[in-house]
């Protein structure tokens, strides 16, 4: 599959050939990594850091509240791995840093190892120190200590020349159980999907930014299908993860989903169908993903109005329930909730609702039977939901932030503070 990539100098967007010559300044990278999202995750790529000249480090912090990204360029010791781990990174890049005792501080699964090679020998310092290694002997070394590789063909890098498949075959055998990510030469789909099938992922900057390739077809290219009518069955979901629907997808709707960022699909009896736009029923998208087998795909959107179904509900399957359906009852009902109801009251009352969620907690606390704690669990998620609600937080926002807490490395004790300490 492919991972976009946005290279940093100077707080812009760049491309360079082989790693020296400018050849694309791209501008703000924000609306960059806004629309690269939808394809997964992202290389966020620092060339001052890596060149010791300066750095981007505020701007990667942005992105990677925008983006998943995986950070590289400049990350030469565990602090500053660790720092990016805890700061949302999904992945850190280390190169010449890659070494076995700092990588046996790391977690293996959340570590790439980066190595530059020119014709299957490895460069450092900025691709001008030949090391005498090939790629496969690096490998070997690190085998079992990264969680994947990145490989960047310095000789195609920005040339758009294609990738070398034969070694790319080679190189996903000698990186055993490890993820294998290869950078240099990719210019169109059929490379994407060739790489994809020699078992690697595909880092892809030049020919996206130079519009040779479109982001739509990048992602589709490693489907395979046999279906007569040549559509891809595409599995609707919200930000829950949460299936609405089955639908059709195809080449001209994926590129109309890419470009207004909505849900777009092939309807068979009507053609282009663009989710909402006669109903109101609108979608946001979010992200495109493959199946395991290549051949379905996963929209991620965040559904407006009733439902996605025809029939007026949330799914094809019927009605939500669950912590989303309340979250978003909720929500309605601090729009619409009569004057005089306890809601309203929730939402309006000064010391209610902060009462309430003191109380509830107390008492999830002190409960020990098991139907009791789920009652009183019950109560307390709630209350909360409602915190979030009056806050204009949505519950995928919550699920957001849990989710950035499980990837960190650096724990907090967890110790409960005195009430002074969480009045100050």
């Amino acid at each position: 599959m492919i991972v976009p990539s946005i290279d940093l100098m100077s707080g812009q967007a760049v491309q360079l050939v082989g790693g020296r010559e400018t050849a694309i300044e791209a501008g703000d990278p924000r609306p960059i990594a806004e629309r690269f999202r939808v394809a997964g995750e992202i290389a966020a790529i620092d060339l001052d850091a890596a060149l010791g000249r300066g750095d981007n480090r505020a701007l990667i912090e942005e992105l990677v509240t925008i983006a998943p990204c995986r950070v590289g360029g400049g990350v030469r010791d565990v602090e500053t791995a660790v720092r990016w781990l805890d700061a949302g990174a999904r992945k850190v890049i280390l190169g010449t840093a890659a070494s076995a005792d700092v990588l046996s501080r790391l977690p293996r699964d959340r570590v790439i190892a980066a190595l530059d090679a020119v014709d299957g020998e490895v460069v450092t310092h900025g691709w001008t120190t030949k090391t005498g290694a090939s790629v496969e002997e690096r490998m070997a070394e690190l085998r079992g200590l990264a969680g994947g590789f990145l490989v960047t063909f310095v000789e195609r890098e920005g040339r758009m020349r294609g990738p070398d498949i034969e070694a790319v075959r080679r190189l996903r055998q000698a990186a055993g159980d490890a993820a294998l990510t290869v950078a240099g030469g990719f210019a169109t789909a059929g490379d994407i999907a060739a790489a994809d099938r020699a078992g690697a992922d595909a880092q892809v900057g030049m020919a996206l930014y130079s519009g040779a390739l479109h982001l739509a077809d990048a992602i589709a290219a490693p489907l395979v299908g046999d279906r007569p009518d040549g559509l891809w069955p595409t599995v609707v979901c919200d930000e829950h993860d949460r299936a609405l629907g089955l639908v059709y997808s195809d080449a001209e709707s994926l590129r109309a989903a890419v470009d207004r960022g909505v849900g777009a699909y092939r309807s068979r009896s009507r053609g282009l169908w663009i989710k909402g736009e006669t109903s109101g029923a609108t979608q946001e998208l979010l992200g495109i993903g493959l199946d395991c087998d290549r051949d379905a795909l996963r929209f991620t959107v965040r559904q407006a109005g009733k439902g996605f179904c025809h029939l007026g509900t949330r799914s094809c399957w019927g009605e939500d329930r669950g912590l989303p359906a309340l979250a978003r009852l909720i929500a309605e009902r601090r729009r619409e909730a009569p004057a005089a109801s306890y809601t309203r009251r929730l939402f309006e009352e000064a010391g209610l609702l902060e009462a309430k969620l003191r109380e509830e907690a107390d008492e999830l606390g002190e409960a020990r039977d098991p139907a009791e704690v789920a009652r009183e669990a019950a109560d307390a998620i709630y209350f909360a939901l409602v915190a979030a609600a009056r806050a204009g937080v949505s519950l995928a926002e919550v699920e957001r932030e849990l989710d950035l807490r499980r990837l960190r490395v650096v724990r907090r004790p967890g110790d409960a503070k005195r009430r002074a300490d969480r009045e100050r």
